[in-house]
């Protein structure tokens, strides 16, 4: 997956180019963001995604124009970020962050058949929440056709990660000056039921779990 141009450069060692590390990062974020330019103009957006094997998939109204610019082929940068620890270090220069970042470029294709829409929209929803495709209405073939479905190969990527304490200056060794890490992680509450839900119907199990079900992803992928 490493290539001339997802070579890390600044601070190089902290560059991973495995395969089973970048898809673990992917695995575990929910958002992403995505670069484009459309009309001379550069563009990033936020939004949801998925991996499907060795591909991303995007999703969007057809009417977006990142859909748009993004489907007819020009080139797109994909980014996603862990921000897992906020780094304090006895000089301000050297104050930090502990991160997972993911880097893929490449040009993405629309996915047109309605059958290939519905299992990367299976796939989308199962990402954010394991289980929710077996309780809710899957989408019309109307639905399908409002959405515009993109698929990205990850042929063109890397990652790059800071884990640790500080790195402190030989000169900045005061040891009454509090340095360290403030752990940072993504942690879900307990579910809200909307209020057309009637009294007696309690979250499913998935619902209950969820927080659980992360916290078991994120060790398992972090091992």
């Amino acid at each position: 997956m490493q290539t001339e141009r997802t070579t890390v450069r600044r601070l190089g060692e902290r560059g991973v180019y495995d395969r089973e590390e970048i898809y673990a990062i992917l695995d575990e974020g929910l958002v992403c963001h995505v670069g484009f330019v459309a009309d001379g103009q550069p563009f990033v957006i936020p939004m949801s995604y998925a991996r499907v094997g060795d591909r991303l998939i995007l999703h969007g109204s057809v009417r977006s124009r990142l859909m748009r610019a993004v489907g007819s082929g020009v080139p797109v940068c994909v980014t996603v970020t862990l921000l897992d620890g906020v780094v304090l270090a006895r000089s301000l220069f050297d104050h930090s962050m502990n991160y997972r970042t993911v880097v893929v470029l490449g040009r993405a294709t629309t996915i047109d058949t309605l059958e290939r829409k519905r299992e990367a929209l299976l796939a989308l929803t199962e990402h954010l929440v394991p289980g929710r495709t077996e309780h809710a209405r899957g989408p019309s073939d109307s639905e399908l056709k409002a959405t515009a479905v993109l698929e990205m190969p990850l042929e063109e990527a890397s990652a790059k990660v800071r884990i640790g304490p500080p790195g402190e200056s030989k000169k900045d060794t005061d040891p009454a000056v509090w340095a360290g890490v403030i752990p940072l992680r993504l942690e879900a509450d307990p579910g809200v039921p909307d209020d057309l839900t009637d009294d007696g119907v309690h979250p499913p199990a998935y619902v209950d779990d969820y927080a659980a079900t992360r916290r078991r992803t994120i060790h398992r992928e972090s091992e």
